[in-house]
Formats: C-alpha cells, structure tokens, sequence
C-alpha cells in the first residue's frame, strides 16, 4: 500500500500530462482505491481529473492485474467506455485495455498494455498486436507501456512494417535492484509505438524520478519503472 507521501510525489510528478496510462494495477479492491486515491490527490493540486480502471485481465496461465486510465478533463475528453480486448485472452496472458480519447476535434486510441516478464518470453503476447490495425482500422491506436521487450526485437517488425513507430530509442526505463557504476537503470522496456502516417509525433522523454531520492530502495518503493511521455498532434 503506498503511503499518502508516496500518493502525493506520484500525483505531483504525472500531473502536467493529458492522459496517463498505468500498468500493474493491484487485481483486487485494493488497486483501485489505490488509483482513486492517486485521483483524488491530483485534484486537490487544482487540476479536473477522471479516470477508469479495469476489470481483472483473464490471465488463466500467469498474474493477473488491472490497468487505469487518467485523464485532464479540461484537456481532453473520453469517448465512451474504456474496454479490454479479450479477443485473444486465451493466447495473452494480459489483455490490454482501450480508451479512445478526444482534444481538438482528434481522436486517439490508448492500448494500454503489460507483457509478462523477459522470462516468459513476452514476445509471444505482442506478437498478436500485428493484428489490431486491422481489427481497429477506424481507430488511431496508440501501443503504449511495458513490454518487457526492448523496441529492437523483431516481433515489432510487423507493426513497424505498417508505419508504426517507437517513441522511445535506447531509453533504458527499468530500475535495478542496485546501482551499477552511476547507472540507476536496467531495461529498455517501456514505450509506445504510433502510426506515423496519423500522428505527428512531436518529443518523447523519460521522468528520471528516483533522482529525487536519497537511495535506489527509497525510489523503488514509489516505482520499479520509470514514468515515459510522448508528445504528438
């Protein structure tokens, strides 16, 4: 359970964004107090948020968890429910979960998604995501989270192949147990992967929080990952 500082440095450092999507949601009751705490926290900062949790995923061979949504109201708007795609549940051990959003008259659809770990070769849950441009051809998707799977691996070939395009290149976003010589992370593992032919991608980063702390273990308490950003008209 994160503590209420905990709630207040995570509400403080992902507020100056439109949309914010999360991974690795506690299944239980538990998870989506957590979010509506998160919520509620950011609203006190001055700012209108809402936002939408999942369901559990499926998840029958691994761990199951839920994903959130959280939007500036001001900003944006959501368009109709956010919904997991259990159109291949059986074959990903988490689904991931949709929400299609609106600002300025444009729409964009937010795949919000988290692999099993590098050791369950992940590669064998995104492998099906070469798919959903065409399932959701009307809708300007937008994969985006931890892949546990760097952009480099040939399974985003095929997404790749259609015009989509990682925002993130040789970003590590994972934190280690330890520090290792100065480096504080470990993995290329978070990203998102746009249509370049429907998004103008403008600058994409990474919130190198734990730099704020005092020690590795402190910061870990609040993340094992870093937060991403990417910016696009």
């Amino acid at each position: 359970m994160k503590s209420d500082v905990e709630i207040d440095f995570m509400a403080t450092t992902i507020q100056n964004y439109d949309v914010i999507a999360i991974q690795e949601v506690v299944a239980g009751a538990g998870g989506a107090q957590a979010v509506a705490r998160l919520v509620g926290e950011m609203n006190r900062k001055g700012k209108k948020w809402d936002y939408a949790v999942s369901d559990s995923t499926f998840s029958s061979s691994y761990k199951t968890e839920r994903y959130a949504f959280i939007w500036n109201r001001k900003t944006v708007v959501k368009l109709g429910d956010a919904w997991l795609d259990n159109r291949y549940a059986a074959e990903i051990d988490r689904e991931s979960y949709f929400a299609t959003f609106l600002k300025e008259g444009k729409e964009f659809t937010v795949v919000n998604f988290h692999a099993k770990t590098k050791t369950k070769q992940p590669e064998t849950d995104i492998k099906y995501f070469k798919f959903f441009p065409g399932i959701y051809s009307r809708l300007n998707l937008i994969f985006g989270g931890d892949f546990n799977c760097p952009q480099s691996h040939t399974v985003f070939n095929p997404l790749k192949s259609m015009g989509y395009k990682p925002a993130l290149t040789g970003q590590k976003t994972s934190l280690r147990m330890k520090c290792i010589e100065d480096d504080y992370l470990a993995s290329e593992f978070d990203n998102f992967y746009y249509d370049s032919a429907k998004v103008l991608f403008s600058k994409s980063g990474a919130v190198h929080f734990y730099q704020r702390f005092s020690s590795l273990e402190e910061a870990r308490g609040v993340s094992d990952h870093i937060p991403i950003f990417m910016t696009f008209e």
